[in-house]
Formats: C-alpha cells, sequence, structure tokens
C-alpha cells in the first residue's frame, strides 16, 4: 500500500506539472496551431490529475470532499483551456 501510494503521488506530481509546462511552453510557441497543440496536451494532463484523484479517493488516500473540490477546479481550468484553444483556432484561420 505504501510503495503504491508513493507511486500514485508521483504521477500525480508528473501529470500536474505537466499540465504548467505545456501551457508555458505553447504559449512561448509562434504559431497559432502549434500553440493549440501544446494547450491540448495540457488539456489531456489536467484529465489525467483527475483520473489520479479519483483513484486516490477509491484507494481511501483522499476524502470525497477533497475529490469533488478538486473536480470543480480541474473542470474550471479545462473550460479556460477550451476557451484558450478555441481562441487559437480561429486566430489561425483569420491569419491565413
Amino acid at each position: 500500500m505504501k510503495e503504491e501510494k508513493y507511486r500514485l503521488g508521483d504521477q500525480l506530481t508528473r501529470a500536474s506539472r505537466s499540465i504548467t509546462a505545456n501551457i508555458a511552453e505553447g504559449y512561448g510557441r509562434f504559431h497559432y496551431l502549434d500553440s493549440s497543440k501544446f494547450f491540448s496536451n495540457a488539456r489531456g494532463s489536467t484529465y489525467e490529475v483527475l483520473d489520479h484523484l479519483i483513484t486516490a479517493a477509491d484507494e481511501g488516500l483522499i476524502d470525497s470532499t477533497v475529490l469533488e473540490q478538486a473536480r470543480k477546479l480541474l473542470e474550471s481550468a479545462i473550460k479556460l483551456n477550451n476557451g484558450y484553444t478555441k481562441y487559437l483556432k480561429t486566430s489561425a484561420k483569420s491569419a491565413s
């Protein structure tokens, strides 16, 4: 159990860092569609974090209230990411 808890914690840390790393890298790109790819990767990592948190709740490592609070925050982040990705794709069409 202790080893599984450590592995899950490590996966959660890596996935959450991947979100911000992809956003930073996407923001630093000069082309809309190139940026969009990284924001898409960030969205995938956000869902990965949610999945790890669901697993943690299922295994009794976090309380269900913590999971629901995190789910709300992650859903908000996903909505923001989707909005920005839509803006990038619209801007790419306008630029061509």
